[in-house]
């Protein structure tokens, strides 16, 4: 398995309206998507940092969304309400519990 973290900072005030995104457009989005195998969202009110763990089957799985423009189509949908840019990293899931 792999994973695919976003990692972020929403303007303040905004954490609860980009939970609402992710969890009304951008998770959706998600399940239609090869190889997707759940999403993990978590943010601190108070900083304002969020990060999401998207979870994937394989490798090309997971980079086929960036290949496509699929991940930049989701960040998108968020953008308006982060106080900087998105970055990201990809792993491999070594342990799962």
């Amino acid at each position: 398995m792999y994973a695919r973290v976003t990692f972020a900072t929403a303007q303040s005030g905004k954490t609860e309206e980009i939970a609402k995104v992710i969890r009304d457009s951008v998770l959706p989005a998600l399940k239609k998507q090869k190889g997707f195998n759940g999403l993990l969202h978590m943010g601190d009110h108070k900083t304002g940092k969020g990060m999401n763990i998207a979870l994937w089957d394989s490798e090309a799985d997971m980079t086929a969304g960036e290949t496509s423009g699929f991940y930049r189509e989701q960040v998108a949908k968020v953008v308006p309400l982060l106080a900087g840019a998105t970055t990201m990293e990809h792993y491999e899931v070594t342990l799962q519990g």
